[in-house]
């Protein structure tokens, strides 16, 4: 929440950024539920680099100031997410751009595994368990990765259980998870940036996820908002998309005990609430 965009998905811009600048790339497309663009419109102004982001048309306001004000041109797509990503695939074939996808592209594993790396260092130990929002799953697949990396250094077979969470009116990997069909219904939620309905890193996470260890929850769309509420009156200000975590954190069920690390994605500053 506090990196210079506001969320997490800055790990990966400044990678990709420097390997478009490296590679002399100065046009590209992506598409985003909102805060993958407007990281990348910011990054991408920094490296001189034009950007043309594809948004659903849903999207919080804050989100679509800060792409227009970095100086990228937004395109807003009604209907669903995916409606969005196909719209961004259409306008590449018109050539002379490349695809900055932040969820097709490997860049942002190394990026968000540092996120490990750093809970690692600000504890000195591995903690019990990460609770991580998922929506195309490479924040959560570069954590656990992270985390993989720094066990394997330290000789230890444990890593900590990965808690995943999706909202309950999008979770299609919870329920590939717990070997429920999964059939889009209402796409839309406050959860707007795990609104995924095919996650790009789903196999490689269900692959390396442990039953009865690792756990993958939905959450009711009516305990977002209270979560966030709560989280605030903590003086954590975070959007609806991080407040799932903290949820999820107080689902007895999952409860690991010992150090719970909660990754809080996006600052609540890229939300307005439409009146």
């Amino acid at each position: 929440t506090l990196n210079p965009s506001g969320s997490f998905k800055d790990r990966n811009s400044a990678v990709v950024t420097s390997f478009l600048k490296a590679r002399g790339i100065a046009n590209v497309v992506e598409d985003s539920s909102g805060n993958a663009g407007a990281s990348l419109a910011l990054y991408s102004a920094g490296f001189g680099v034009k950007g043309q982001i594809f948004v659903p048309g849903g999207t919080a306001g804050p989100k679509l100031d800060q792409i227009v004000a970095s100086g990228a041109s937004v395109e807003a797509i009604p209907g669903p997410r995916e409606n969005a990503h196909q719209a961004a695939l259409a306008e590449l074939e018109k050539g002379d751009r490349v695809y900055a996808s932040h969820a097709m592209l490997p860049f942002g594993l190394a990026g968000y595994a540092t996120i490990a790396f750093e809970i690692f260092e600000q504890f000195g130990q591995v903690p019990n368990a990460v609770y991580c929002p998922i929506g195309h799953g490479s924040l959560f697949f570069g954590i656990l990765l992270g985390f993989n990396a720094i066990c394997e250094y330290l000789g230890q077979t444990t890593r900590p259980a990965m808690i995943g969470v999706q909202p309950e009116r999008c979770a299609p990997l919870v329920s590939a998870w717990k070997n429920l069909a999964f059939s889009p219904g209402n796409l839309s939620s406050l959860a707007e940036g795990t609104m995924v309905t095919n996650p790009s890193r789903s196999k490689e996470i269900l692959r390396e996820l442990r039953a009865g260890y690792d756990e993958l929850l939905a959450i009711p769309e009516e305990d977002i908002d209270p979560a966030r509420s709560e989280l605030a009156k903590m003086g954590i200000y975070v959007e609806h998309t991080s407040a799932m975590v903290y949820a999820a954190l107080k689902n007895n069920s999952v409860s690991t005990g010992g150090i719970n690390v909660l990754v809080f994605s996006g600052n609540g500053l890229k939300y307005r609430k439409t009146i």
